[in-house]
């Protein structure tokens, strides 16, 4: 007997019919000999329309009880499903996550787990029942509830897949898998069979939202079996897993395209040492998390900064900058954050000048850059993301079977 995690994202538990379908895949699952651990995220847009709420009442409301507030919408997934498996004969039960024994740290609304006791969960498991957690929301040490951010029902998955030791751990989309772009951008985009750990994170992180980035590195962590499934049809996805010599055959596994990002520049700072670390010690004493990094050349004793932000965490920066007086901040949200990945990177060379060259036969302009070990962004004008996407994955032959 197997013990397989699965999670379904809102929109496969969207409405009653999509629930009905989901308790029937969960019985197949469980009929096949199975024990079955179900996370689900929020029913369709529960999550936007309980934050849209909020600001109606509050334009800047508490953390605290946007935690409070947010959590609840998985919570009524849980329980619905629940019941729709009740219907279909199946013996099930529903769980928060506090009730699932997931304890996470202080922060409010993008929370990290700390642990998990799995006890609760095991107890209905012996009794041969499906037990569904509201995926999303832990406890924290104050005994509250806080949540972990977006996409951190994917974290909740495989947090509780590497807790229960578990056979599987299958994330559920209303996609096949784990393709090699975002096909409503690319309608050549390819379906990957495999992907590694490592090529999984950097697309998450940079875009890429089949999958959440903190939920990958658990997997790779604890070396969790995932897999990205349709939960519409049962056919295989997109394996993640530990990289293996044959991935580094493949040059460039993915394209990413992030438009949620702002690029903010600094200007007129002294050039002398820790005036960066001091920037930056106050961005992380608000949790905001910086990405790409610029700095540059030193005229008359000064430089300029710049350096880019999740749209969402804007707000927080601002009220930063002015903390700290920096009157000649520049704000431009017009940007967006393209990037290649892939661990053949790591031996082929020339992979920096195609990617360039590509772009700048496309008049498209850069204004930075980052490179990893097996990836390389680049920001660039929002209305370009999208022919940036088409004309890199064209020119990497992504949409072509890969010849080994």
């Amino acid at each position: 007997m197997a013990l397989i995690v699965q999670k379904y994202g809102g929109s496969s538990v969207a409405d009653v019919a999509c629930m009905q379908r989901v308790a029937r895949r969960i019985l197949n699952t469980r009929d096949a000999g199975n024990q079955v651990v179900v996370v689900v995220s929020a029913m369709g847009d529960t999550t936007d329309d309980l934050i849209e709420l909020a600001r109606k009442v509050n334009p800047d409301p508490s953390d605290r009880e946007m935690d409070m507030l947010m959590a609840s919408g998985e919570q009524i997934s849980s329980a619905v499903l629940t019941m729709a498996l009740h219907a279909a004969g199946a013996d099930a039960v529903a769980m928060s996550g506090p009730q699932a024994g997931i304890r996470t740290d202080a922060t409010h609304l993008k929370a990290k787990i700390m642990d998990i006791d799995p006890k609760r969960i095991r107890e209905q498991l012996k009794k041969n029942r499906v037990v569904v957690v509201a995926g999303f929301q832990g406890l924290n040490p104050n005994e509250d509830i806080a949540t972990l951010g977006r996409g951190g029902s994917d974290t909740t998955a495989v947090a509780l897949a590497a807790a229960l030791k578990a056979d599987r751990c299958q994330i559920l989309k209303d996609v096949d898998g784990v393709f090699t772009t975002n096909p409503r951008v690319v309608p050549e985009a390819r379906k990957l069979d495999e992907i590694s750990y490592d090529e999984m994170l950097e697309l998450a992180s940079l875009g890429a939202e089949v999958l959440q980035s903190r939920a990958v590195e658990f997997a790779k962590k604890y070396g969790v079996v995932l897999e990205v499934v349709s939960s519409f049809h049962e056919k295989p996805g997109t394996l993640v897993r530990e990289e293996v010599k044959d991935m580094e055959d493949i040059v460039v596994r993915g394209v990413a395209a992030d438009k949620n990002q702002v690029k903010i520049t600094v200007g007129a700072l002294a050039d002398r040492p820790g005036v960066a670390a001091g920037l930056f010690k106050e961005l992380a004493k608000a949790n905001i998390n910086v990405d790409m990094i610029v700095q540059n050349v030193s005229e008359q004793g000064q430089t300029d900064i710049s350096f880019t932000v999740p749209r969402t965490e804007l707000g927080k920066a601002r009220k930063v900058l002015q903390g700290l007086h920096y009157e000649k901040a520049g704000i431009d949200e017009d940007i967006a954050k393209v990037s290649i990945v892939g661990v053949g990177m790591k031996s082929h060379s020339g992979v920096a000048y195609r990617m360039f060259e590509a772009l700048a036969k496309a008049d498209i302009n850069i204004s930075m850059i980052a490179t990893s070990e097996i990836k390389i962004s680049v920001v660039i004008k929002k209305d370009k993301a999208d022919q940036a996407t088409q004309v890199l994955h064209k020119v990497f032959g992504l949409g072509k079977k890969s010849k080994k």
